[in-house]
């Protein structure tokens, strides 16, 4: 069974890294996506991946992520939305596949994947964990390997639907129960295998995402002191303005004061001889009219 999942896999992989490049209306080939419009494209479908996980049926969703693109300026068919997320989800597993950290960066938008998908699983774990402790061991397994297998299947099934019918679906349903039935330990720990991993790639994005921000933290607090600085030798320097300013308007107040005072004393000068003069005449006048009479 493991096999033939592969080929099934290879097929699914050829199919969505060709699908990217035809037009399903027959018509020209699809305009370039950018990656600002791609990373646009990632928010919007994030928002919307809960509700893809709660239906099958979700031609609607991809007309609303379409309007959504046009409401951003791009103009996206549904159609093109849809393809456009299998080509990233399957770049995705192939990235998650290798060892090299250097294929991881040749996929900018892989951070972006890996947070959807780390968000589906652990919406799958706490959804498991509220309805969880019912059931054998078979089923138990059966659930779990449903809830796991299940980060990447909602994508694929989306594809398979409309291809299968629904005998083939209910053979490939026997033949899983008869699997888990045959090696339930072997499923339990592949599964158990495969939730530990998420669960550490979530540990270890949270890590990152909290060292991130306690540099963000560290360098808002290094920015603000160097403006608090600033601030206070922009505050001292205008201090020492304004004391000089002060002390150089009491020193004119000061001089014109003094000038008032000397001006003052001038004029009473002036004044005290102005009047010793015509005092002076006056007499001098008196003298003159007595020695005429």
């Amino acid at each position: 069974m493991d096999q033939g999942h592969h080929h099934h896999h290879q097929g699914q992989v050829h199919h969505h890294f060709s699908v990217s490049n035809i037009d399903p209306g027959g018509g020209d080939r699809f305009p370039q996506w950018s990656i600002q419009e791609t990373r646009d494209f990632l928010i919007i479908r994030a928002e919307l991946d809960p509700a893809f996980m709660e239906t099958k049926r979700n031609k609607l969703l991809w007309e609303v992520i379409s309007t959504r693109m046009k409401e951003k300026g791009y103009i996206r068919s549904p159609d093109q939305c849809k393809c456009k997320w299998k080509n990233l989800v399957t770049r995705f597993k192939g990235c998650e596949t290798m060892e090299a950290e250097g294929m991881r960066q040749q996929f900018p938008f892989y951070n972006e994947l890996q947070t959807i998908f780390a968000a589906r699983m652990q919406r799958m774990l706490w959804l498991e964990a509220e309805g969880g402790g019912g059931g054998g061991g078979a089923a138990a397994a059966s659930s779990s390997k449903k809830k796991t297998t299940a980060q990447f299947s909602s994508d694929d099934e989306e594809e398979n639907e409309d291809q299968i019918s629904e005998g083939e679906k209910a053979k490939k349903k026997r033949k899983l129960k008869g699997t888990i039935h045959n090696n339930p330990q072997s499923s339990t720990t592949g599964i158990n295998s495969a939730a530990a991993a998420v669960i550490n790639g979530v540990k270890e994005i949270m890590e990152e995402y909290m060292k991130q921000q306690m540099q963000m933290e560290t360098q808002w607090l290094k920015a603000y002191e160097m403006r608090e600085e600033e601030r206070r030798v922009k505050e001292m320097e205008w201090r020492q303005t304004m004391e000089a300013l002060e002390n150089e308007r009491i020193m004119m107040d000061r001089r014109w004061r003094e000038r008032e005072e000397q001006r003052k004393i001038r004029e009473e000068a002036r004044a005290d001889k102005r009047d010793a003069l015509i005092t002076a005449l006056l007499n001098k006048l008196r003298r003159s009219e007595d020695n005429v009479q």
